[in-house]
């Protein structure tokens, strides 16, 4: 710009006037404010929870009169099968998945026992023959005392490795037919 147009540019701004006045007075406003108490941020908080609370309130209230009208009588329990024996003794079977299980490697005993050497036959047979002979006396002790925890945890126990001896003849038998590095 040039030295002209500087100048009446400064002259131009030496016309404005340095003071404005508000069109009406703002300090009764301003005062007010700045002596009026503050509101907490907190109120707000505690008036959603107390709505939350009142609405949870109001709909179990509900719920509880409408369910308490529509009452469906449930299926009757007997006393008999509420509670259930554990002893195993004479009077007790062994479930069916047991049972069938059983039955399946007895059934494969002989077939695979035909598969093994005469002194392998001898040696399990003695062992099924201990295992059924623990099984026998367990049994007979707990007619004697059927409410004893430890005979027939011990029961449970010999049936479980007379289970493991058939399973353990099947996969010798199955393992000897398999074996190719002879």
């Amino acid at each position: 710009m040039s030295k002209e147009n500087d100048d009446r540019v400064f002259e131009a701004a030496k016309r404005l006037t340095t003071e404005i006045s508000p069109d009406r007075d703002l300090w009764p406003d301003i005062s007010a404010a700045i002596d009026a108490p503050r509101r907490s941020r907190w109120a707000p908080m505690f008036a959603q929870a107390a709505a939350v609370v009142l609405l949870v309130g109001a709909s179990s209230a509900v719920t509880y009169v409408a369910v308490k009208g529509q009452q469906v009588p449930g299926p009757e329990i007997s006393a008999e099968l509420l509670f259930e024996q554990t002893s195993f003794g004479g009077r007790y079977n062994l479930g069916p998945g047991f049972q069938d299980a059983r039955a399946l490697l007895a059934a494969e005993l002989d077939v695979e026992l035909a598969r093994l050497s005469p002194e392998s036959r001898s040696e399990i047979r003695k062992n099924l023959e201990l295992v059924q002979q623990a099984i026998h006396d367990i049994n007979q002790a707990l007619e004697q005392e059927p409410d004893n925890a430890l005979l027939q945890k011990k029961l449970l126990m010999a049936y479980r490795e007379e289970l493991s001896v058939l399973r353990r003849v099947s996969g010798l038998s199955r393992n000897v037919m398999m074996r190719n590095d002879i």
